[in-house]
């Protein structure tokens, strides 16, 4: 059997992947999207994006990224709906394991998994993700003018949404489960300093309450975990910030990546340690994780897979891969 070498396939359809997409497709690259177990990202559970340019009046996260689906797929992009389990980079060209289907070959592989947001486990933070839930303070918080919001977390990360959404709320709570936190003492001086900001400490948030119709947040069931004693928090939103986990679980045995897990790149481009794999997106961005900065980051890594593929194949190494991988396939 013949199997089909493409030029360059791309992990995750969020903005970093299709934004790759939608300028391999314009070299003609005629790219494979392999869709992951969340197709379009973590935009497909955001109910109103505001930030993104082009448009004035907002958009939804599903509206967005069906767009953007749409204009990848018009470049020629196609899309296969599975996961990817492994990649084989031992041997050019690399091999695409995939969950369901068979594996897909290609010359130069894009990583754009993203990453997910870490939660609490709690039914009633699931349910009630865009409706007053989130974990993107940056994102959602022009939402809560006027407001009050509560955020979870003792970090780096929960200190800096919860100064942030004092731009926009008039009163900040956060809740912590000890009595000291592990955030930098630069950040923990900026929120205990801050008159928006007041810290509950010694706490576990048990659920996340809503209105009869489950259309907004308007409270938390909190627990003192030092006496026991349950109390409601009335809150207008609730932002989780307890860290995100970078998807690269099927790669970090093969890429260089930080000790939280965040794919290490070259600086200034999307070049990964191995040659032929590039990488966008929030699986290497753990700083602004913006939907605008994935897609700039995707349009980097097409733009460096197409070189490199322009100048593997002016050396006549791709045309030897493929010859070797015919003999072998």
């Amino acid at each position: 059997m013949i199997r089909e070498v493409h030029s360059v396939v791309i992990v995750g359809s969020g903005p970093a992947g299709l934004t790759a997409a939608i300028y391999a497709g314009r070299a003609n690259l005629n790219p494979v999207v392999i869709d992951g177990s969340q197709p379009g990202g973590q935009l497909m559970i955001t109910s109103d994006v505001e930030n993104y340019p082009g448009f004035p009046d907002g958009i939804t996260g599903p509206e967005l990224m069906d767009l953007m689906r749409r204009q990848a797929e018009r470049f020629g992009t196609k899309f296969i709906e599975d996961e990817v389990t492994s990649i084989d980079v031992t041997s050019r060209p690399f091999k695409v394991n995939l969950g369901y289907l068979p594996p897909v070959y290609s010359h130069a592989v894009i990583i754009a998994s993203g990453a997910s947001a870490k939660w609490l486990g709690l039914e009633s933070e699931q349910r009630l993700q865009g409706k007053g839930v989130s974990a993107c303070a940056t994102c959602d918080g022009f939402f809560f003018r006027g407001k009050v919001v509560a955020v979870v977390g003792g970090g780096d990360t929960a200190m800096e949404e919860a100064s942030y959404l004092t731009r926009h709320a008039t009163k900040v709570y956060l809740v912590h489960r000890r009595d000291a936190f592990r955030a930098s003492k630069i950040m923990q001086d900026r929120v205990l300093t801050n008159p928006k900001i007041e810290v509950v400490y010694n706490s576990a948030i048990d659920e996340v309450l809503a209105d009869a119709g489950d259309t907004h947040v308007n409270g938390l069931r909190i627990r003192n975990l030092k006496t026991g004693e349950s109390s409601t928090l009335p809150v207008d939103g609730f932002f989780v910030a307890i860290g995100h986990e970078p998807n690269t679980r099927i790669i970090r045995d093969i890429l260089k990546v930080d000790e939280n897990g965040y794919v290490l790149r070259h600086a200034d481009s999307s070049w990964t340690d191995i040659e032929g794999v590039f990488v966008a997106g929030d699986v290497h961005d753990h700083h602004y994780r913006q939907a605008i900065t994935a897609a700039g980051a995707g349009c980097m890594a097409a733009i460096d897979a197409e070189r490199w593929l322009e100048g593997e194949a002016h050396a006549g190494h791709l045309k030897l891969a493929e010859q070797n991988f015919a003999t072998t396939a």
